[in-house]
């Protein structure tokens, strides 16, 4: 008969590993908390510091898409309308696909520069694809 130790290791061996991804990049998940008519999303700043993102242009972006009038509270958003979490982050991960990852190699490390005529490209920093964005 075996021991409790060996029939413990023998179970641990037998569990399967955890597949670990390679990607680093993780959009946060949004702290969202409606009151009212108000939605507030209380780590906006956060969202943007690792989307890398230009605050004007998200604003724009989910004031648009969601029909509300949009409000930078602090470290917080405001959308003056009420939002259905879910429809918020759906709109969130259509703008990271829209403006932060890179449509060739699908890696976050992008910029947004304004050229000639006022069109907007997205950069990416890490092989170099220009993609023109509206």
């Amino acid at each position: 008969m075996e021991n409790y130790e060996s029939l413990l290791d023998k179970a641990y061996e037998e569990i399967p590993k955890k597949a670990k991804t390679s990607e680093r990049f993780e959009v946060p998940k949004p702290e969202i908390l409606v009151e009212g008519s108000k939605t507030i999303i209380k780590n906006f700043d956060q969202i943007l510091i690792t989307l890398r993102s230009n605050k004007d242009l998200m604003i724009k972006y989910f004031s648009k898409e969601l029909a509300v009038p949009v409000a930078i509270e602090g470290k917080r958003l405001v959308l003056y309308g009420k939002v259905q979490p879910r429809l918020f982050v759906e709109k969130l991960n259509t703008f990271v696909k829209k403006f932060v990852v890179c449509r060739e190699c699908n890696r976050p490390d992008t910029s947004i520069k304004e050229m000639d005529k006022g069109i907007k490209v997205m950069i990416c920093e890490a092989c170099g694809a220009r993609t023109p964005i509206r």
